[in-house]
């Protein structure tokens, strides 16, 4: 199998973490799906990618915070005869703030998207990578999948899940020749924090990593078939941190990730 042409697929590919593994997984020749809701810039990425990599790239244009999106998803695929043989899980987003204050409906289509869709992509892609005796399937975590946070409350449930669900189908998989690799990025250079009104707190400004240094410790994170990935020496002091000290005192500090500063720190 790894001497055949294979196929792989990323979901929130158009930015971020998901551009850079949708770089290099082209780089090292894999025909590529892309899948975004936003059709212009899905466009311009399949022209890149197959500009500079002689690569098929196919974009299916999908809001996956939808109900059936992940079924519409592969009944294309299944309709034109791309199997999939790698499955990326990348797209997400946040929506921080105290509970009682944030929006309920895009936390609703936090939980879809982080779970729901996540896990529908997972069972209908995965029965193929059995059959085939070979497979990976690479699921986008958080350092917030660690422990509860205040403030990111349903945020790091959602990234929880994430991680004890990918750890739990590993096992499930051992000697079927199918990988689940869980990447738990922290703070990463990405439209991510902008998004959530998070550019500018203590948690998004020290010791942020580039999108495309998570791609690369990923990917090879993934073909080493770990377990778990997590990019940087400081965030895995931060997770180590998040381990042993007891809630009681981790709840009094996590809030303090979400206050403004104006220093940066990058690594």
């Amino acid at each position: 199998m790894d001497n055949l042409k294979k196929n792989l697929l990323i979901t929130g590919t158009t930015s971020g973490i998901g551009y850079a593994l949708a770089k290099r997984f082209a780089a090292e020749g894999y025909g590529l799906v892309l899948v975004s809701r936003n059709k212009d810039k899905l466009n311009k990425q399949k022209k890149e990618l197959e500009l500079y990599n002689n690569v098929m790239v196919h974009v299916i244009v999908k809001d996956l915070c939808n109900e059936n999106a992940a079924e519409e998803v592969y009944q294309e695929l299944q309709d034109i005869g791309i199997p999939i043989h790698v499955l990326v899980n990348n797209a997400g987003f946040n929506e921080c703030g105290e509970f009682a204050n944030t929006r309920i409906e895009k936390e609703t289509e936090m939980i879809r998207l982080h779970v729901i869709t996540l896990t529908q992509l997972t069972k209908l892609f995965l029965p193929n990578m059995i059959n085939n005796g070979w497979g990976h399937i690479l699921n986008v975590g958080s350092t917030g999948s660690y422990a509860p946070f205040p403030i990111n409350a349903v945020y790091a449930a959602s990234k929880a899940y994430v991680l004890n669900f990918s750890l739990a189908l590993r096992t499930e998989l051992k000697g079927k020749n199918v990988n689940v690799t869980t990447l738990t990025p922290g703070a990463t250079r990405t439209l991510f924090a902008e998004k959530a009104n998070m550019s500018n707190t203590v948690l998004f400004s020290y010791f942020v990593m580039s999108p495309d240094k998570v791609a690369g410790k990923a990917i090879r994170g993934m073909f080493k078939n770990k377990a778990i990935v997590i990019p940087g020496l400081y965030n895995k002091v931060l997770v180590l941190f998040m381990k042993i000290v007891p809630y009681a005192i981790l709840q009094r500090i996590s809030p303090l990730f979400y206050k403004e500063t104006n220093n940066k720190i990058d690594f």
